[in-house]
């Protein structure tokens, strides 16, 4: 399906096979992670799994040179798996970062909602996260905008506004979408 084909103009979808899917956009600095970090425990206390990819741009590895799962992906396997008493991690080798889609669908199945951190070109509905000292212009155009979480509110925008610090107001929006695609 084309990517002018899923406008979403901010309204999540369920795409068949995938969670639906929310983009936390924003230019470097302004606070997606740490947004991340507070919407998190707030989706809990709705009982929602919530599974979140973080895109990565660079061309490092996630996994650390030198550590044994990274020594094992260097020699040659396809798919190293690190398990210990409260996490597992897994390293496959592929090339499907044009793929998104792809990766959800085998990564986050069985989660409520999924939450990227970047992917600001992507289909998914996007909470743009803004500050008024990085810039004065959004990322995105108000038809990608689920909403917006600023410390400067914008007259010129219909898009629901969030205080940087709203986790429940954001996440209340967000579930309330939810609810709509059931």
């Amino acid at each position: 399906m084309a990517d002018s084909d899923r406008r979403h103009e901010g309204s999540i979808r369920r795409e068949p096979n995938l969670p639906p899917v929310i983009s936390i956009v924003g230019k470097s600095g302004t606070g997606k992670t740490t947004l991340l970090e507070k919407l998190l425990p707030e989706f809990d206390r709705w009982g929602l799994r919530v599974g979140v990819l973080k895109h990565h741009s660079h061309q490092s590895s996630f996994d650390v040179p030198g550590k044994d799962t990274f020594r094992l992906a260097a020699a040659g396997a396809d798919i190293v798996v690190g398990v210990g008493p409260f996490q597992v991690a897994v390293f496959r080798r592929e090339d499907r970062s044009g793929s998104l889609d792809a990766v959800i669908a085998d990564t986050f199945d069985g989660m409520d909602l999924v939450l990227t951190e970047g992917h600001k070109r992507g289909p998914y509905p996007k909470i743009e996260v803004h500050r008024a000292a990085r810039s004065e212009e959004l990322l995105c155009e108000e038809a990608e905008l689920m909403a917006l979480v600023t410390d400067h509110p914008r007259e010129d925008l219909s898009a629901p506004q969030f205080g940087l610090d709203d986790a429940p107001g954001i996440c209340g929006l967000v579930v309330e979408h939810l609810g709509t695609l059931k």
